[in-house]
């Protein structure tokens, strides 16, 4: 694995709420793998000084509608979930997550589930959603590490051209028109893509 570079100080501070959903993980029955993994990610494709506020908490519906509230209510610009998507009786999560919406964001879930076809059949079974609150944007990922690199940062060939976009390539211009910091990928990891009337001169590393 490439080590992290170090994040700009010239950049805007970003806060990004992490929430693993799962009822497991959250009892001490084994470890959760959701956190550290979108800490990897995000690290790794994001140059801005990150403040990191996480949670790991039950598959219940209205302690994940709180959890969100609560992440942006203390100003997480971005809040990502993991875990608690699929059809099974305990997955609530995209219910939790729409009923504090402001605005639903559909092009993520598509795409998210475009992503997943690409490897296993069943990742249409997946129903994960995306929305708007105040100035926050909040998106459910899958539950497995492997799957959340996959679903941010899509797919690429063998010489590192792009055969299908991930979702966080969207992320940095959704953040900006509501208000938020502005955000720098690692194009190496994930490139951002901005019109060009939205875009700033690239800081310096």
């Amino acid at each position: 694995m490439s080590e992290t570079p170090s994040p700009s100080p010239t950049l805007d501070r970003v806060r990004i709420g992490i929430v693993s959903v799962s009822d497991r993980a959250s009892s001490g029955v084994y470890e959760d793998k959701g956190l550290p993994a979108l800490r990897e990610w995000l690290g790794r494709a994001l140059r801005n000084p990150i403040d990191w506020t996480p949670r790991l908490i039950a598959d219940e519906q209205a302690l994940i509608s709180q959890t969100l509230i609560e992440l942006v209510d203390m100003g997480c610009h971005l809040v990502l979930t993991t875990g608690g998507t699929g059809p099974a009786k305990r997955d609530v999560t995209p219910e939790a997550t729409l009923a504090v919406s402001d605005k639903e964001m559909p092009g993520f879930g598509e795409q998210m589930r475009q992503i997943g076809m690409h490897f296993v059949p069943t990742a249409i079974l997946s129903r994960q959603v995306a929305v708007l609150r105040a100035n926050s944007l909040i998106i459910n990922l899958p539950g497995q590490p492997k799957s959340i690199a996959e679903t941010l940062e899509g797919l690429k060939d063998a010489q590192g051209q792009t055969l299908v976009h991930g979702i966080f390539a969207a992320v940095p211009y959704c953040i900006d028109l509501i208000g938020g910091p502005y955000l720098e990928t690692d194009d190496a990891v994930c490139k951002a893509f901005r019109p060009k009337s939205a875009l700033r001169p690239p800081s310096a590393a």
